[in-house]
């Protein structure tokens, strides 16, 4: 029987990834390293960081920047991003999101959020479901970024539950992965790359049955 929901936040319950590849195409424009939207693909579901230096050695430059000098120009990058985020609105959110949350606390299961987004707090808010979360994980407070399973893991401990009392939603390979390392059950959310290893796939949330998926 499971007991809690895990979710990503970006292609799950809504999709910012438009306005991560525009901060980040910007941002590679500033250093002379081009960043095109298939590029953009291998960003997600990764930190901040790993971003940075996936795009430095896209560009030929990893060994170009101090470590201070990195952290100032990621820092550029979410700076633009939190800008262009002051647009969204709960219209935002992902088709069926809605409806499933409701679901999720008609059936009194508590859902956390397990993203390696420092902004997913605010986001929340901006889509006006920040209520419907008992739990954040701070991607401050993890050691390794997906797709090691820690996140989910710590989502889990902040729900009260052990990984396998719990479902996890991810959209991306690696989030997909770090579930199911831990022992989760893994619905995968297709918004474009095949995904392997999931346990059932949708395309949307509200394709799946609540208490058939508690009894999984």
């Amino acid at each position: 029987m499971k007991k809690g929901f895990v979710f990503d936040l970006d292609g799950v319950i809504t999709d910012t990834a438009k306005y991560h590849f525009i901060a980040w195409r910007d941002l590679a424009k500033e250093i002379n390293i081009d960043v095109d939207l298939k590029f953009n693909e291998q960003l997600k579901g990764i930190s901040r960081m790993d971003s940075l230096e996936r795009i430095l050695a896209h560009g030929g430059r990893s060994d170009d920047f101090t470590p201070e000098e990195k952290a100032a120009l990621a820092e550029k990058k979410n700076t633009h991003y939190v800008e262009l985020l002051q647009s969204l609105t709960p219209a935002d959110l992902l088709p069926g999101v809605h409806d499933f949350l409701d679901g999720a606390q008609a059936n009194q299961v508590p859902c956390a959020i397990a993203s390696a987004s420092k902004n997913a707090p605010f986001i929340l808010e901006k889509l006006g479901v920040a209520d419907r979360f008992a739990a954040i994980v701070d991607p401050a407070s993890l050691h390794k970024g997906k797709p090691d399973p820690e996140i989910f893991v710590k989502a889990a401990e902040l729900l009260g539950f052990q990984p396998e009392e719990c479902v996890g939603f991810e959209d991306a390979q690696a989030g997909l992965d770090g579930i199911k390392a831990c022992g989760m059950y893994a619905v995968g959310v297709l918004s474009g790359e095949p995904l392997h290893g999931a346990d059932i796939t949708v395309h949307q949330l509200t394709e799946l049955d609540i208490p058939e998926l508690l009894q999984k």
